[in-house]
């Protein structure tokens, strides 16, 4: 199911560098982007997820989603979250604003997402998407 996002992002979204916003320990979409041709780059505050994204193979760095270094999204072509908790909802689509890179969200059912982000039904699943 997780890989289902990583194919509509690779058909949304050009190649090139992708960042996964809260990677904390899931890494299949961001292995999956990898595969499919993108530079994926994850994020996290939690040193631990950052660590284990490493082991994975995959690049990341820790920094914090509500005083992010804006310049570690710039060149991005697209910026994604799984399931991510409802506290970081508003700092990562106001770092979607700032960069000027669409946001892609794959909510837990139930979640609120804002009221900005679009929802498309791609293969069964609900991902919101904001395009600044």
């Amino acid at each position: 199911m997780l890989e289902t996002l990583a194919d509509f992002i690779a058909q949304n979204f050009p190649r090139g560098k992708a960042v996964e916003l809260g990677i904390g320990f899931q890494t299949k979409v961001a292995l999956r982007l990898t595969e499919l041709g993108y530079d994926v780059l994850a994020i996290d505050w939690n040193e631990k997820a950052v660590e284990n994204a490493r082991k994975a193979g995959i690049k990341a760095v820790r920094d914090d989603l509500f005083r992010p270094r804006l310049e570690l999204y710039k060149d991005a072509v697209v910026l994604y979250s799984v399931r991510p908790t409802p506290e970081i909802m508003k700092p990562i689509l106001e770092l979607s604003k700032k960069t000027g890179v669409p946001l892609v969200v794959l909510p837990l059912s139930g979640d609120s997402v804002p009221k900005q982000m679009r929802l498309v039904n791609y293969k069964g699943l609900a991902i919101y998407v904001y395009k600044p």
